[in-house]
């Protein structure tokens, strides 16, 4: 079976019919879903990664706050940013919608927090976490895609990392007043 093939429907011999909501299929694919997301806590939680967490938003095992840590040796250093990350019922099976809260200046972020990663859109993979996703995010920061820019500005910048890092600066200092 393909990976990205969610196994309740595709048992069910329907796997385009079947919509969120719909029958006690989308109950079986939640019940799922919570228990591979609170699974995934877990071993976020004993990964020791330095930099990167998350945990659910309140009560919402399908609504976390994610925190990512500028990397070390990047312009980005020193910098914290949290994320909301939005998981549908066919998670894994279905890409979570990953956003910036805090404002980010970055080639492949826009104002409004979108990310453009190959990983949370086409390139999704059912064998993905939220460990991957994050470390994935903190990467991308100092390692932008200049190919694909939601960020014209911040994608001409970059070359001059010197006049990239006073501009991320401002804007961060901007961000933080305003909150």
């Amino acid at each position: 079976m393909a990976q990205n093939i969610d196994p309740v429907n595709e048992r069910a011999g329907n796997s385009n019919t079947v919509k969120d909501g719909d029958g006690p299929t989308s109950a079986t694919k939640h019940q799922s879903t919570s228990k591979r997301l609170q699974q995934e806590l877990l071993t976020l939680m004993m990964s020791g990664d330095k930099g990167i967490s998350a945990f659910p938003n309140g009560d919402d095992v399908f609504s976390w706050i994610g925190t990512i840590h500028g990397p070390q040796g990047t312009v980005y250093e020193g910098l914290v940013y949290k994320l909301s990350l939005t998981f549908p019922n066919g998670y894994p099976f279905t890409a979570p919608t990953v956003k910036f809260v805090t404002p980010c200046f970055h080639p492949n972020v826009d104002t409004y927090g979108n990310i453009c990663l190959d990983i949370l859109k086409d390139k999704w993979s059912a064998l993905y976490d939220v460990r991957t996703i994050l470390l994935s995010i903190q990467s991308l920061l100092g390692d932008p895609n200049n190919d694909s820019p939601l960020n014209g500005q911040a994608a001409q910048l970059w070359s001059d990392q010197v006049a990239y890092k006073k501009v991320l600066f401002e804007k961060s200092h901007e961000a933080a007043k305003a909150q």
